[in-house]
């Protein structure tokens, strides 16, 4: 097992872009879906292979990308089952590290799309899965905060235009996945499945009122259907994290709309003075939504993580239209 498991990666980030590319065409067969591969051989990759890997590669685990590889090979098939793969899905995989989730996505009939920041583990994969459905961009997965790399986004948007259905299957960077996670939402991207820090998963699936609620788990719940489908031990990962990590699965249920970017711009301006009453925050955000809260029957005297998806949705709404009060 060898996908990324990036707990600190503070890197700097690669600007060059490589991509290999095979058409299933020159498949003498059509690959088996997740559902009909009972019988599929191991793939995933022990942690004296992995380490022989990375020998070969003259790289080792890099503290500046929080490399951890995952060595629990159940797991590795868990993760790919998750995705449930259709050979006409474009897989995206963030941080695929030494290939051992690519190669159970390729088994399962995956076109896959990896980004890899790392450069050596990069001409180590462009090597390895020459010849098969296999496309890699070398680059940080995003561009800035709120926006993808643009090969990826480019990558997204061709395959919906062609009418494919795209999907996230990956162990990700901890330190990008949370606004990794909303740009693909937004960006149409259909399932995601995931591993991520434990704390992340319980943010996306805070209630209104709880200690973990905030911007992430209003954008979740508005944007998708979240699951977490299981804890993770740090064991799981070669090296060990310091912290338990979980099995994350949103399906796609966008009710934003064209409006997302402005609804999160919104919420995050507001979010920047939680601990104040949602009056003084409104105010302090630069937004004239107070008169729309009243109509909306949302408690000004009440504090932001008090305030639930469908308020904070309605609020906007009521406000100037929504798309208004989010460019001020």
């Amino acid at each position: 097992a060898g996908t990324e498991d990036r707990v600190g990666h503070a890197g700097a980030r690669a600007s060059r872009v490589f991509a290999t590319s095979c058409s299933a065409g020159t498949r003498p067969h059509a690959p088996p879906t997740a559902r009909h591969c009972p019988a599929l051989t191991t793939m995933s990759q022990t942690k004296a292979e992995i380490q022989s890997l990375l020998a070969r590669a003259h790289t080792a685990p890099r503290h500046r990308f929080g490399q951890n590889f995952m060595i629990d090979q159940n797991l590795v098939r868990v993760i790919a089952d998750a995705g449930n793969i259709d050979p006409a899905d474009r897989i995206i995989e963030v941080g695929p590290g030494t290939g051992t989730l690519t190669e159970e996505l390729l088994a399962r009939g995956g076109d896959i799309l990896a980004v890899e920041i790392d450069r050596n583990l990069a001409a180590m994969l462009r090597d390895r899965f020459a010849g098969r459905r296999f496309e890699l961009i070398e680059a940080d997965a995003l561009q800035s905060k709120h926006a993808l790399c643009p090969p990826l986004a480019d990558a997204i948007d061709a395959a919906l235009v062609a009418g494919r259905s795209v999907k996230l299957i990956a162990n990700l960077p901890y330190n990008i996945a949370s606004p990794l996670i909303i740009d693909l939402l937004i960006r149409g991207v259909r399932r995601l499945v995931f591993t991520v820090q434990n704390e992340v998963a319980h943010r996306l699936v805070a209630g209104a009122g709880t200690e973990a609620y905030g911007v992430l788990s209003i954008m979740a719940h508005l944007l998708g259907d979240v699951q977490v489908l299981r804890t993770l031990s740090p064991q799981a990962f070669w090296p060990a994290p310091g912290v338990e990590s979980a099995l994350v699965a949103i399906d796609s249920r966008n009710r934003l709309g064209l409006r997302a970017e402005a609804f999160s711009r919104f919420i995050q301006s507001i979010f920047s003075f939680r601990r104040k009453t949602l009056r003084k925050a409104i105010a302090e955000a630069g937004h004239d939504v107070a008169g729309a809260a009243i109509d909306v029957g949302v408690d000004l005297q009440s504090r932001p993580e008090t305030i639930s998806p469908d308020q904070w949705l309605a609020l906007f709404n009521a406000g100037k239209n929504g798309i208004d009060i989010a460019r001020k």
